[in-house]
């Protein structure tokens, strides 16, 4: 049996550095003008896939993965539009879902 304890560890402690990271306001400068929605999606995208091949390599479940991000995701888009907005885009989903809009191939590692 593979021992991923070590991994498991690892991962933890850089999930509570991210915590204690984000609970602290930083401040950022652009030397530039911000990118297009559409870079920044793209940017966004590349970011989040790489963090969820390395939390899968750390054996983290996809399915914990994918209930934490929608979690996250949610809870973004409330503390951006509020709750009645983001029940709004929510209610959307279903039928976006059976549309295939999400349906893409995910390269496991």
């Amino acid at each position: 049996m593979l021992n991923l304890g070590h991994l498991r560890r690892s991962a933890l402690d850089r999930a509570n550095n991210l915590q204690s990271f984000m609970s602290h306001p930083v401040t950022f400068t652009a030397d530039r003008d911000p990118l297009p929605d559409h870079e920044q999606k793209q940017a966004a995208l590349s970011y989040l896939n790489e963090a969820w091949a390395e939390a899968r390599h750390d054996g983290v479940d996809g399915d914990c993965l994918a209930q934490t991000a929608l979690f996250l995701a949610l809870a973004e888009l409330i503390s951006t539009y509020g709750e009645e907005p983001a029940a709004r885009y929510a209610e959307n989903l279903s039928a976006r879902i059976r549309n295939g809009e999400f349906s893409v191939e995910i390269s496991r590692q």
